[in-house]
């Protein structure tokens, strides 16, 4: 009598992968549902300007309730990955002022990149392919100064912090050293942004804008040190090719 087969699972790498991949999928889902809801549309620098006094009067009523919504909201738009965050953070500093703005901002921050980078990392420690010879040369590069290429990744407000959380998570930067980097970049960004919220806030209050009230030191000094943390870490990186041995 013939032998039946013997029984085998089928194979669970790819079930493995889609569970692991899964938290990440949800933030990244939420985030297009808030984009194609339109909420994005209302969070632009002319409604907030517009709406800045009757914000301002329910953060007076309900001072405690204010703080902690925006706090949540900025830190759900950085785990999601949503554009428009920067808008955000100006108007931290224009609502509560540079010193606030900044403090919230700066949990926010760490609250919403920390759980982008743990959906990430999850995602990403299930993987069982080889990845590609780039890919490999890009990790080997990261692994021969993680403390620097992590803090310099932080440093470049220009670009997305979801795009810059989601590698350094593919990396292997460590969380330590991500909550390190993202706390001290993030928070610099943050309170630049936040002062220039604020110098906006101050603008609006001279009446109409116009050249002449723009130019104010109040906007434009966080603006050119917005500028300076842009330019920084391309500077240092040209600075060191260039520099012999």
């Amino acid at each position: 009598m013939a032998r039946s087969a013997p029984h085998t699972e089928p194979p669970r790498d790819g079930w493995r992968a889609w569970r692991a991949a899964l938290p990440l999928v949800l933030l990244v889902v939420l985030g297009v549902i808030v984009i194609a809801s339109g909420v994005l549309e209302k969070v632009d620098a002319s409604h907030l300007m517009k709406g800045e006094g009757s914000l301002q009067a329910f953060i007076t009523a309900h001072p405690f309730l204010s703080r902690l919504a925006y706090t949540a909201a900025l830190a759900a738009a950085i785990a999601t990955g949503v554009p428009g965050t920067i808008v955000l953070v100006l108007a931290g500093g224009l609502l509560f002022g540079t010193v606030e703005g900044t403090i919230f901002g700066s949990v926010a921050v760490v609250v919403g990149s920390l759980a982008l980078y743990a959906a990430s990392r999850h995602a990403f420690s299930a993987g069982t392919r080889q990845p590609p010879a780039f890919a490999v040369r890009l990790r080997e590069r990261y692994q021969r100064h993680p403390v620097q290429h992590a803090f310099a990744m932080r440093f470049v407000p220009i670009v997305p912090l979801g795009a810059m959380t989601i590698a350094l998570a593919w990396l292997g930067c460590p969380p330590v050293l991500f909550a390190a980097a993202t706390w001290v970049g993030g928070t610099l960004s943050i309170a630049v942004e936040s002062a220039i919220g604020a110098g906006l806030a101050d603008t609006l209050g001279q009446g109409p804008l116009t050249a002449s009230n723009l130019a104010n030191a109040r906007l434009l000094v966080p603006l050119a040190l917005f500028v300076v943390i842009a330019a920084l870490p391309p500077a240092v990186k040209a600075w060191r090719h260039r520099r012999p041995g």
